[in-house]
Order: structure tokens, then sequence, then C-alpha cells
């Protein structure tokens, strides 16, 4: 019975979501196309990150692959650009498969590292993935960046084209109505399987990984093989969520990829609540929405000063809104927004189902008393522990 509640308000939250484009205007339209790429973004980090216990800091490198595949996949060729010319469709699933292949390849790498040595290690990969978008001017188009083809499918296009014209209870659905469907389905469709994921054998390896990497290896987990899935599994999400905001801005720069969103990224989730994948997108909307919220009223708050002149600006004030948050996490909600809400629900009376996601997977210990099963381990990580 305590299930019912939380169904009916996912229910609720999904047909607000899609009624929302029958009512917002163009910004909040775009906004929201945002939001939902650095959903699908920040999901994937906090599998790796907060249920695997790995440190990332190269999950904008990963989106960059996946952004300039879908692309390069989408676009015709040209004299000074390549392109491939194929469906829209095989470009995600390419997106996708690039970002996870280079995950791939850095698993070795990620599965003999850990903590901070771990996350220079990723740090590394942004900076090397921006040299090669800005050096592989015939694939990328260098510092003025490439443009990005219409999503198509099935002869419909999610644009102004292909029809010209639709509309639905008297509202017309131009290209950012019908976007807004295509990324509310991904999303809902990435957050589903990393939920079930997270709480199917795999997502319970990754814990007990993370909780202690001995205590694994004893109970008979492939340590090595289960960080580096972790990774593979992480760096498609990133993959996707480039491809997403590639479709989002229309035309793509190595400068959208930068080692600031990388940090907003870790943002999102550690505000959000490791290993949530509720709170990650929670995260993932307060991160992306609050500088473009501040932008668009800037004149209507007079103490925000006009960018570049030397006062307190829409970014700047974003920046310090998200170290407030940060350090109110850490000393105030040690789960993040995801913990509190939990903590709220078992004040409420409300008690987990069993095999709801609720909470970070918990590894199994050996009971101390005779005849009593395995119970659950505390599920406190070495990263929350700290």
């Amino acid at each position: 019975m305590s299930d019912l509640p939380r169904r009916i308000g996912f229910l609720v939250l999904a047909l607000i979501a899609v009624a929302l484009p029958l009512v917002l205007e163009d910004f909040w339209l775009q906004l929201g196309l945002f939001v939902m790429a650095t959903m699908v973004g920040a999901v994937g980090l906090t599998l790796l990150v907060g249920v695997a216990g790995q440190l990332s800091l190269g999950h904008a490198a990963f989106a960059a692959i996946g952004a300039y595949v879908y692309v390069w996949a989408t676009s015709e060729s040209t004299p000074t650009l390549a392109g491939a010319g194929l469906p829209a469709v095989v470009g995600l699933v390419l997106a996708v498969a690039a970002a996870a292949l280079v995950g791939f390849v850095f698993s070795p790498v990620a599965s003999r590292l850990r903590g901070i040595y771990l996350g220079l290690a990723t740090l590394g990969l942004v900076f090397l993935v921006r040299h090669l978008l800005l050096n592989l001017e015939g694939w990328t188009g260098g510092f003025t960046g490439r443009a990005v083809e219409p999503f198509t499918l099935g002869g419909f296009s999610f644009s102004n084209k292909n029809p010209d014209y639709l509309a639905i209870a008297g509202v017309e659905f131009e290209g950012l109505h019908r976007l807004w469907y295509l990324f509310l389905v991904l999303t809902l469709l990435a957050a589903w399987l990393a939920a079930n994921l997270r709480t199917s054998r795999t997502g319970r390896a990754w814990a007990n990984v993370r909780d202690s990497e001995t205590a694994a290896a004893a109970m008979g987990i492939a340590v090595a093989r289960h960080k580096a899935s972790a990774f593979v599994v992480s760096s498609g999400y990133a993959g996707l969520a480039g491809a997403l905001l590639a479709l989002a801005y229309g035309r793509l720069a190595p400068d959208v990829f930068t080692l600031t969103v990388s940090v907003d990224f870790l943002v999102m989730i550690v505000i959000g609540g490791l290993g949530s994948v509720g709170g990650a997108m929670v995260g993932a909307l307060f991160v992306t929405a609050l500088p473009l919220v501040l932008t668009q009223y800037s004149d209507a708050l007079p103490f925000l000063a006009a960018p570049g002149s030397g006062g307190l600006d829409p970014a700047t004030l974003s920046r310090l809104l998200y170290g407030l948050a940060i350090i109110a996490v850490l000393l105030f909600l040690r789960g993040g927004l995801a913990g509190a809400f939990r903590r709220l629900r078992r004040r409420g009376g409300a008690v987990p189902v069993s095999g709801a996601p609720d909470d970070t997977p918990r590894p199994t210990r050996p009971s101390t008393e005779p005849g009593h099963p395995a119970g659950p381990s505390p599920s406190r990580s070495k990263e929350t522990a700290r």
C-alpha cells in the first residue's frame, strides 16, 4: 500500500510534463530541453559515483563524444565537413555506442584506480577530447563547430518542417514542442532503465564493490569487471546526454563541453543525493535551470549586474548558490535531497516496499546469530562516511 502514493505521484508528474508544452513559452520549452538532456547525464553519473563508488571528472568528455558522433552520423558530407547521412535513430544509437566504447577502452584504467587518482585520470580525458575537437576540423568544424541536423523519425521531423504546420488543442506545435516529447520519452526511459539496473544483481554487485573491494572479492564478485561495466554504462548515458544537448542547442562548438560541465554534473548528483536516480534528476533541474532563469529575469532583479560588467552577474550568483547548496547538503543533508525525502517518508509512517528503489543497493553480510538469515548491512558508503 505504501508504494501506491509514490506511483500516483509519478503518474501526476508525467501527466504534467506531457501537458506543459500546451502552455509554456519558447524560453521555458528550450529550458526544459536542456534540463532533460542533463538529467540523462546526471543519472548515468550517479550510477558510477553513487552506486559503484568511482569518481569521474570526465563526464563532459563522453558527452562531447556522443554529441559529435551524432552530428557526424546524421549530417551529409560537404567539401569541408565529413558526414555519414544516416537516419537520426541510427545516429542516436551510434552516439551511445561510441561513448560507451571509449568508456570500455578507458575501463582498464578505471578498474585499477580509485578515488582522487581516478578523478585525475578522467580529468585528462576532458582536455584530450577538447584538443581533438579543436584540431579535427574536417569532422568537428574546429572552433566554430558545426550545425545539427533536425531529428526525423519515419518522415516526421521534430522541427518546423514535415509537416510545416501541426496543431493540437489549438496550440501550434513547432520544433521545440516536438522535441519536448522526444526528450521526455528518452529521459523517462533512461531513468527507468537506471532504476531497474540499480536494484538488479549488477547494481548490488556495484554497491558491494563500492563499500569494500576486498569483501566483494571474497564474496566471489569480479571487482575489475564490475568497475569496468559501471564505467561503460555511465559513458553510454553521457553519450546520449551529449546527443540530446546537440539537438537542444542546434549547433555544436567545443566550448559546450568544458571542465565546468563535468563539475556541474557532480554538483547535480551531490545535491540530489548520491546513488538516487530521482535525486540526480532533481539536482539536474536545479543546476541547469538556475543560471538560465536568473539570466532571463536579471533585469527584474536589482542586485544582479549585466554579464561582463564586473558586478554580481547571474552566472556568478549561480555558482555561489551551488556552493552554498553543497555546503548545506554536506552539513545538514548527508543523503542529499533524496535522503531528506526518505527521512520525511519514514516520519510520515511510510515503509519502503521490498525491491523499491528508495535507497542505494545494500550489500549483504552474514548474520552473527546462528539460525538467522543474512541481513542487509548499513548503506553508508565510504564516500558518505567521509
